[in-house]
């Protein structure tokens, strides 16, 4: 008869591992959570002053751009603990937590960027120009689309979504500043958003949530074009500069 008293086929001990490495697990999420807390506070802050544009004559924003750079820097302060903490870990087992925030703060950097901010040193403000990812990845100071190591960066991916939001928030201003009676600023949005359109035709974008995505494009595109072509018919569209 067997003995009544022998131990199960299974041991314990690799459930108690389990465990463990569950526990380690959750001890990791918690401390980027905590890390994204405070970027999530930092990105609504950012966002919130540059939101400033809508409301402010285009030659009075430096003000607004010299806080939004301020308040984008304090965002970068702050990837880069998450930084320190995310490139201890394989890429990809984490990521899908911060990637939203990462978008975000890219977003505040390429509107900045558009109004003028983040201009080279000397060279004044250059309102109507598009970051590049590259130049995204060196204000954020973190690495850009990296294959050879496994580590911390900023993707393609989070640089094209944060390209789409800017494109809608452009939408917004085109018709907000008609609203302050700047005329000529729907012209150039109108211009940057049909280029950035342009670009992301040529694109086989394998991503569904950014493919979903980039197809609304075309429709804010028609929305700053109606603005434009209101203005035109109002006269208010200095001759030659009308789009068709």
């Amino acid at each position: 008869m067997a003995d009544q008293k022998t131990s199960g086929m299974v041991d314990p001990a690799v459930f108690e591992h389990l465990q463990t490495k569950i526990d380690e697990d959750a001890k990791v999420r918690e401390e980027i959570k905590d890390i994204l807390q405070t970027l999530e506070r930092q990105g609504r802050n950012a966002q919130s002053i540059l939101s400033r544009a809508h409301s402010t004559p285009s030659a009075q924003l430096a003000p607004t751009i010299d806080a939004a750079e301020k308040a984008i820097r304090d965002e970068v302060d702050t990837i880069y603990d998450l930084s320190e903490v995310a490139s201890k870990y394989p890429y990809y087992k984490y990521n899908g937590l911060w990637t939203r925030d990462i978008q975000n703060a890219c977003f505040a950097i390429v509107l900045c960027g558009w109004l003028g901010g983040f201009g080279a040193e000397g060279s004044g403000s250059q309102h109507g120009r598009l970051l590049a990812i590259e130049e995204v990845g060196q204000i954020l100071n973190v690495p850009v689309n990296l294959k050879e190591r496994d580590a911390f960066h900023l993707t393609i991916e989070e640089y094209l979504q944060s390209l789409i939001t800017l494109i809608e928030e452009l939408a917004r201003l085109a018709v907000n500043s008609v609203t302050l009676g700047d005329y000529q600023r729907p012209l150039q949005i109108s211009q940057f958003v049909k280029d950035l359109h342009a670009g992301f035709q040529i694109l086989n974008l394998k991503n569904d949530s950014l493919r979903r995505r980039s197809d609304s494009i075309k429709y804010n595109v028609k929305k700053v074009e109606d603005v434009v072509y209101d203005l035109s018919l109002r006269n208010l569209v200095p001759k030659g500069n009308g789009e068709t």
